[in-house]
C-alpha cells in the first residue's frame, strides 16, 4: 500500500497565496476568504485556515508574497554592471514593466493596487512592500544617472527618477482598470529612454 505523501508545508503555504493573489485581482479585498482560496487552490477544506489562522494573516501572507515575486522581477531587471548601456538598462526595465501588464503578472498587479490600497491602513501590509519600492526607486535612479551629463544638475537624476516611477504606476493602473490596451513595448521603450534622456 502506497504511503500518502504529507504536502510540503512551504510549497502549500506558497499555492494558496498565489490562489489568493487571483482573488484579490478578480474580486478585490472583499473577496479573499479562507473557503474561497481553499477552492481556488483545490485544496481541501480548511487548509488555508490552518496555515493562516485569521483573515488578517492571509491577507498578509498574500502581501509578502505579492512582494516576494516583485523583487524577484525588480532582481531581474537591475544591472550592476555599469559598463552596460542606457538601451541594455532600459530594455531590462521595459521587460519587467511589460510583464506586469500581461497574463499572470497584470493579475498581480491588480493584487497589489488592492494591497496597496489597505497599505495606509496596515503597517504588516506597507512593510511587505517597503523594501521593493526602496529596491524600485534605486534602479530608477541608476537609469537617470547612467544617462546623466556630467555638466547637468545632479537634482535631475531624481527628477527623472520619479518621472519613470509615475509613468510606469501609471501604465499599471490603466491596465488594471483595463482603461487603455497594453502600450507596445518598443513604444514603452521610447517612452523610458526619453524620460532618461530628459534634462540632457
Amino acid at each position: 500500500m502506497a504511503t500518502r505523501r504529507t504536502p510540503d508545508g512551504a510549497q502549500r503555504r506558497r499555492a494558496l497565496c498565489d490562489a489568493g493573489i487571483e482573488l484579490l485581482a478578480e474580486h478585490g479585498a472583499k473577496g479573499l476568504s479562507h473557503p474561497r482560496v481553499d477552492r481556488r487552490a483545490g485544496v481541501p477544506d480548511g487548509s488555508a485556515s490552518y496555515y493562516f489562522r485569521t483573515r488578517a494573516a492571509l491577507i498578509h501572507a498574500v502581501a509578502e508574497r505579492v512582494a516576494e515575486l516583485d523583487l524577484a522581477d525588480l532582481r531581474s531587471a537591475t544591472v550592476p554592471d555599469a559598463a552596460i548601456s542606457q538601451r541594455g538598462a532600459v530594455a531590462k526595465l521595459a521587460a519587467v514593466v511589460m510583464k506586469s501588464l500581461t497574463g499572470d503578472g497584470l493579475t498581480r498587479t491588480r493584487a497589489r493596487i488592492e494591497l496597496l490600497l489597505q497599505a495606509s491602513r496596515d503597517p504588516a501590509i506597507s512593510d511587505a512592500f517597503h523594501a521593493n519600492s526602496q529596491t524600485y526607486l534605486r534602479l530608477h535612479h541608476e537609469l537617470a544617472e547612467r544617462s546623466q551629463p556630467t555638466h547637468a544638475d545632479p537634482s535631475a537624476v531624481e527628477d527623472r527618477a520619479l518621472l519613470t516611477v509615475m509613468f510606469i504606476s501609471g501604465l499599471m493602473l490603466s491596465a488594471a482598470g483595463g482603461s487603455q490596451p497594453v502600450i507596445a513595448r518598443d513604444r514603452l521603450e521610447l517612452l523610458l529612454t526619453q524620460i532618461a534622456d530628459s534634462g540632457s
